[in-house]
């Protein structure tokens, strides 16, 4: 492992790249402690302790949103803007022909995506203006305009700084901000849970030692299944191509358990952030109708567990379903003479493939949907760990960007001859 990244370091564009990616990290966690101005970080600590909605945006942010920080929200509008373009582009025949033009299409559909983050940005800094109004030290227009304009600059920068990495650095660029916040925000977390169990004594021993083995468990298991697949067999034909003989040899098409990643959880964990921004416009605990509806939204609530699992099967199958084009693999095939043994070209292998993708996709879901929620259920049955709650799913994001981030290290190494992390 050193050593394949002291090879790594030793290649030019390589090493640039890291560098890169390291440097932006460190704007990332600079900006985490500029002040917003107007508020008062001790009194948005107390919301934070009392909110797990607050609680939700402080782990995404490492920190920022306790603090009071320009980087508060994090990039959670721009993967909401994500989450909308993508829906838009499946259900707007016109946008589904722009992102099949190639790098225009996507550039047009990025730039909509910057539109909307804005604008998300701009409504969930409102609803977060008036959810921490008790914090903000002299209510009144100025200090809204202020405040605001901050909160929204900060995650227009955050998701400029993420395309850069993209662009220049290595990893996506997104993916890693949420990474950086959250692997800032483990000490703490893993600090209070100490804190309960040697100090408090407020958790049994075997509890302590359950949770601990279960993140083992958890790590363990996010690796297997990143790198479990289907392989379905290919048999290309043999042909002349004029005096050569072309084809004849076998492969197969590796279909990934979790193709998806650990999108399908950020995802679905912004997705129900936003409810509760919404409601966080009637103050930060509202009474009646809507405090029993935000009561739904916070992962001390059954429904929110419930919500929650069925959204990353939902988004599982549709970020896979965006990434992998059965009919297109298939045509490819037919045209490069390729057929899957037993199966008719055409029509009939992308049915064929289509069914393997489905099968493994909902094993690949709902293991991952299940993982995802056993923290959350811990959490309910045992108030004392609610800590790990918002700890059991950033762990399945740092894990999975992390083994992302080194696959494609590794692709770039061995593009270079040079062997890999998995030797």
């Amino acid at each position: 492992m050193f050593k394949t990244l002291r090879n790594a370091w030793s290649i030019p564009d390589l090493r640039k790249k890291m560098l890169y990616t390291l440097l932006m990290i460190f704007v990332f966690r600079l900006g985490s402690f500029i002040p917003v101005p107007g508020v008062n970080a001790d009194a948005l600590a107390q919301l934070v302790d009392g909110s797990s909605l607050f609680g939700m945006l402080n782990a995404f942010s490492g920190g920022a949103f306790s603090q009071a920080t320009i980087f508060a929200m994090s990039i959670t509008p721009y993967i909401n803007s994500s989450i909308i373009l993508q829906l838009l582009t499946v259900a707007i025949p016109a946008l589904e022909r722009l992102s099949k033009e190639g790098e225009e299409g996507r550039k047009v559909i990025a730039k909509w995506t910057r539109i909307v983050t804005i604008i998300l940005a701009f409504i969930q800094a409102t609803g977060l203006y008036f959810g921490i109004r008790n914090a903000v030290i002299d209510p009144n227009p100025m200090s809204y305009i202020t405040i605001v304009t901050t909160f929204t600059a900060g995650t227009a920068f955050l998701m400029w700084l993420g395309e850069q990495i993209t662009q220049k650095g290595v990893g996506n660029g997104i993916s890693i901000i949420i990474f950086s916040g959250i692997v800032a925000g483990l000490p703490t977390m893993f600090g209070s849970l100490w804190v309960s169990f040697y100090e408090l004594d407020a958790i049994p021993w075997w509890v302590f030692a359950l949770v601990v083995a279960f993140f083992i468990a958890m790590i363990a298991f996010v690796v297997f299944i990143t790198d479990a697949e289907r392989r379905v067999p290919v048999q290309y034909a043999k042909r002349m191509v004029g005096r050569k003989m072309y084809g004849g040899q076998s492969t197969h098409i590796p279909l990934k358990v979790a193709m998806a990643g650990v999108i399908p959880i950020i995802f679905a964990m912004s997705i129900l952030s936003f409810p509760s921004t919404i409601i966080q416009f009637m103050g930060a605990n509202p009474t009646g109708f809507w405090g029993k509806f935000w009561s739904f939204f916070t992962p001390q609530s059954w429904v929110y567990v419930v919500i929650y699992f069925l959204l990353i099967i939902f988004f599982t199958y549709f970020y896979t379903a965006i990434q992998f084009n059965p009919v297109e693999v298939s045509n490819n095939m037919k045209k490069n003479g390729g057929f899957i043994p037993g199966i008719r070209p055409g029509k009939p292998t992308s049915d064929f493939i289509s069914r393997i993708l489905s099968k493994i996709t909902l094993a690949g879901a709902f293991f991952l949907g299940v993982v995802a929620v056993i923290p959350l259920v811990i959490g309910i049955v045992y108030p004392q760990l609610s800590g790990i709650q918002i700890g059991g799913s950033s762990l399945l994001i740092m894990v999975g960007v992390a083994l992302e981030t080194v696959k494609q290290i590794e692709s770039q190494m061995l593009m270079r001859h040079y062997k890999g992390f998995l030797d």
